[in-house]
């Protein structure tokens, strides 16, 4: 497995944990649906909680930057997928987790409520 494959399972794990211990049910880890992929899934009170981990080595880049526009869009796409399969309504809610370091040395950041879905209107074809 890649280095980067590697650091982000670990990071995947470590987010997994510290979501456990504030009080989120994990309910998914790396679900996918086709092309469509949340690293994790958790539950919290009536949400249905969509996190992106994004886990770096070193500060040199801010983890931020990787969940762009196109990455938000396609969190929302996925957890639409993922929340239509449920037989509960829940109302979604869009988290940020990142990891910067190693094992031995990190700072964990959680970003509940990231963002709010855009809204998104398509033109009908004449």
């Amino acid at each position: 497995m890649a280095r980067h494959n590697t650091l982000g399972k670990w990071g995947e794990a470590i987010a997994t944990e510290f979501l456990i211990a504030r009080g989120f049910a994990i309910v998914e880890t790396n679900w996918r649906s086709g092309h469509l992929e949340i690293d994790i899934i958790a539950t919290r009170g009536n949400r249905m909680v969509f996190v992106e981990v994004k886990t770096r080595s070193s500060i040199d880049y801010d983890p931020l930057e990787a969940v762009d526009t196109r990455k938000k869009n396609h969190m929302v796409r996925s957890a639409d997928c993922y929340l239509r399969s449920l037989p509960l309504d829940y109302e979604a809610q869009y988290d940020i987790i990142t990891i910067v370091g190693d094992q031995h040395n990190y700072t964990i950041e959680h970003i509940p409520d990231a963002f709010l879905p855009s809204v998104v209107t398509r033109r009908g074809r004449r």
